[in-house]
């Protein structure tokens, strides 16, 4: 099934171009990070994709990057437990756990949690997060939460529809437009709303050019 395509309205053909050559010098794995204190010192941006547990975060980045296992994939849910960052010359890419699973240990858990706000909210060097939503599914109670504590703390951060390419035509089109409806109601959101589909190629190209929207500041 081809899904819609559907760019944000302010991404033109040539940021869609340099938003590819931005990946033309492949991201590479740096380090693995437990606890606040472990993050990287320097003031080069970093770019977080966030998400409930099995929404598609790691099969994204590997689409973005065009590396192949650059983030390890798996259906089972919680296998990311660190904030895993990938280096370029000009930023990091830091994919953080997965949030909002409930059958882990309780003290993983607690733990996932503590490490995923204190990092949202206290990281200078945090350009933008990418918030991915499953398409399927839609802004669940969870993902809410996520949103008001980025809104307080003034991060900015854009949602990823993800798994597109899983749902009809018609119902893809039903929940762009209303993530789009409440994504303009939160101060800290960027009101354009990505559509994608890892497996299928789509979107990605929208998702890169928002690398180069950030970095130059436009």
């Amino acid at each position: 099934m081809e899904i819609i395509h559907l760019t944000p309205e302010d991404t033109t053909k040539s940021l869609l171009k340099e938003g590819n050559a931005v990946f033309t010098e492949k991201p590479v794995y740096r380090l693995s990070v437990n606890s606040v204190e472990q993050l990287p010192i320097g003031d080069k941006k970093e770019f977080a994709f966030a998400g409930r547990s099995n929404v598609g975060k790691s099969s994204l980045i590997n689409a973005v990057t065009g590396v192949k296992g650059l983030a390890r994939a798996s259906n089972t849910p919680g296998r990311t437990q660190s904030l895993n960052y990938f280096e370029t010359p000009d930023f990091f890419i830091v994919d953080l756990p997965g949030y909002g699973y409930a059958a882990a240990p309780e003290k993983t858990v607690q733990s996932w949690t503590r490490l995923i706000h204190d990092y949202l909210r206290g990281r200078v060097q945090l350009a933008r997060v990418f918030l991915l939503i499953d398409s399927r599914h839609g802004i669940k109670t969870v993902d809410e939460k996520i949103m008001k504590m980025l809104d307080s703390a003034a991060v900015s951060y854009q949602i990823v529809l993800t798994k597109a390419d899983k749902i009809p035509l018609k119902q893809a089109e039903v929940v762009w437009a209303q993530t789009k409806e409440t994504a303009q109601k939160h101060v800290a959101c960027y009101p354009e709303v990505l559509l994608t589909s890892s497996e299928k190629n789509k979107g990605i190209e929208e998702v890169r050019a928002q690398f180069v929207k950030v970095l130059k500041g436009v």
